[in-house]
């Protein structure tokens, strides 16, 4: 029961998030600056509530990467990721926030053009909670299975007869 308690509050804080970034964006105001007027609302009773920051950097230098998807996931306790997500954007210095989300765990992934994706999973449980991410460049894949460059001789393996 605590956890659908946690999934509702949750659906509810993103469906409120969608109408506040769908208002930013007929305002002109980045989504990512978006202040989610729900967690003003909520009732004592549903629980503790973190205000989330995040930074999102280069590995290799630690400049900001703008324009980077941060995507969150309520995850349950058997550590399955509910459906649906919440998707802020970085601004130029690499900087987004929300307010109100609920204590517990928290799956954040970061994806950017040009960098490996991120993931982590969290367990939200201070009122003001700071992640900083650093992306790192992709690196070639090796493979441990041979390649074959050529097809197979048929006639080295002579059919049974």
């Amino acid at each position: 029961m605590e956890g659908m308690a946690v999934m509702r509050k949750f659906v509810v804080a993103m469906a409120a998030m969608v109408v506040l970034s769908a208002a930013a964006g007929l305002t002109g105001r980045p989504a990512g600056l978006v202040r989610a007027a729900w967690a003003q609302d909520q009732d004592e009773d549903e629980g503790p509530l973190s205000n989330m920051r995040f930074l999102v950097v280069r590995d290799s230098n630690g400049k900001p990467v703008k324009n980077a998807a941060v995507v969150l996931h309520p995850v349950n306790k058997k550590g399955k990721q509910a459906m649906g997500g919440l998707e802020l954007k970085t601004d130029e210095e690499g900087k987004t926030w929300i307010d109100g989300i609920p204590y517990g765990a928290l799956r954040v992934q970061v994806l950017a053009p040009g960098y490996q994706t991120f993931g982590e999973d969290y367990e939200i449980k201070n009122p003001e909670t700071h992640i900083t991410v650093r992306l790192k460049k992709p690196v070639a894949q090796v493979s441990e299975y041979g390649v074959q460059t050529k097809k197979p001789d048929p006639s080295s393996n002579p059919k049974p007869q």
